[in-house]
């Protein structure tokens, strides 16, 4: 696997939005909104990202769809709005977003690496776009988003790993009322794919799809920026799963020790099959000066493997682009070596290498195949 991709980021500040758009008249119009309307505009920023991604697999030998490698290359821009509160007891924002992506190589028989979609004949669309956002409400430092928005949280991640981001559309709420705990609770009924342009009520998995479900979790990290400190999360994919995770870690010094848990049982109408999983990982980091040495193991204990919906919902340590070493049995080791760059004169650049083996107890059972683009 290939990729590569070069991002570069323009942002503006309200006032220059108001420039651009109004000419001459502009500052003292953006003076007379931020009296009237204090901190909506306060911090609000407009990012233009331009990224380009080129991304090959080789699979050495064909997949199931005949193909022995997929390389796609694509242009893709990401406008992101974010504005602040009105004043008031409840403050109201506004959160928006925008993205195009442009096919520049790509044919029918390498196609389907993530980038672009597809169409009836297998070949990957010239162009694709999409938009969005979510109206947020705030009091205290409480949020509260509904619309189409990103998600951060181990039971329900949407990723980040191709031209365009994955977005669901739901209601998220957000609190850190008490000092070193976050708290989340999130209700999601559409997930945009992120080589598509419009959201769908189906959330796909390793093995299954949930159509027309939705998801919910609650959960909470704590003791946020302490040496000491964990996560407790749990989760319900509608007539799928319940799925519940535990995460403890610490800083001693200059190791850093990272645990997680999951556990998933089936629930409902079970639309993945029977579910009974423990999975967990154990690592190790160890920093000395501008380097770092990781140790990882990971296990899966179960008949199935270790499932989850959204790209980036698998919080384990051996988890990586390749692969998710998530089979029913799996066990993986990881070793890994970092370095910054910057303390030798090269600000910004880092370097990484690492190895991860994985053994089996079983194969993956035949409805359980499919895997998602990683």
């Amino acid at each position: 696997m290939l990729p590569a991709q070069h991002h570069s980021t323009v942002t503006l500040k309200p006032l220059w939005l108001l420039a651009l758009l109004t000419g001459s008249a502009a500052p003292a119009m953006a003076a007379q909104l931020a009296q009237s309307t204090p901190g909506f505009l306060d911090g609000a920023t407009l990012e233009v990202l331009s990224r380009n991604f080129y991304l090959n697999n080789d699979y050495r030998t064909p997949t199931p769809a005949g193909k022995s490698y997929k390389q796609e290359w694509a242009q893709g821009f990401i406008a992101s709005f974010e504005s602040g509160f009105t004043p008031g007891t409840i403050g109201v924002g506004i959160d928006a977003h925008a993205f195009l992506g442009l096919k520049l190589d790509g044919g029918k028989g390498h196609s389907g690496t993530g980038l672009l979609p597809l169409d009836e004949n297998g070949r990957s669309e010239d162009h694709y776009s999409s938009a969005g956002g979510a109206l947020k409400f705030n009091t205290s430092r409480t949020t509260l988003a509904v619309g189409e928005m990103t998600v951060q949280s181990p039971v329900f991640d949407t990723a980040d790993k191709r031209l365009q981001p994955e977005y669901a559309s739901g209601l998220l709420l957000s609190s850190r009322e008490v000092e070193g705990v976050d708290l989340q609770a999130g209700h999601f009924s559409a997930f945009k794919n992120q080589d598509a342009s419009t959201s769908k009520g189906d959330f796909s998995g390793y093995g299954a799809t949930t159509r027309n479900g939705a998801i919910d979790f609650i959960g909470a990290d704590l003791f946020t920026g302490q040496a000491l400190g964990g996560a407790l999360y749990a989760s319900e994919l509608s007539d799928t799963w319940r799925q519940y995770y535990a995460n403890l870690h610490a800083t001693l010094g200059e190791l850093f020790l990272d645990g997680n848990l999951y556990h998933t049982r089936d629930y409902g109408k079970a639309n993945a099959g029977a579910i009974d999983t423990t999975a967990y990982s154990l690592s190790g980091k160890y920093r000395l000066n501008a380097q770092a040495f990781t140790l990882a193991y990971q296990k899966i204990n179960g008949d199935t493997p270790f499932d989850f919906v959204g790209g980036d919902s698998i919080y384990l340590a051996n988890s990586i682009k390749y692969a998710d070493f998530n089979g029913p049995g799996e066990r993986s080791w990881q070793a890994r070596y970092d370095l910054d760059l910057g303390t030798l004169g090269v600000p910004g650049l880092s370097f990484m290498a690492r190895y991860v083996t994985g053994r089996r107890r079983q194969p993956c059972p035949p409805r359980r195949r499919l895997q998602p683009v990683r």
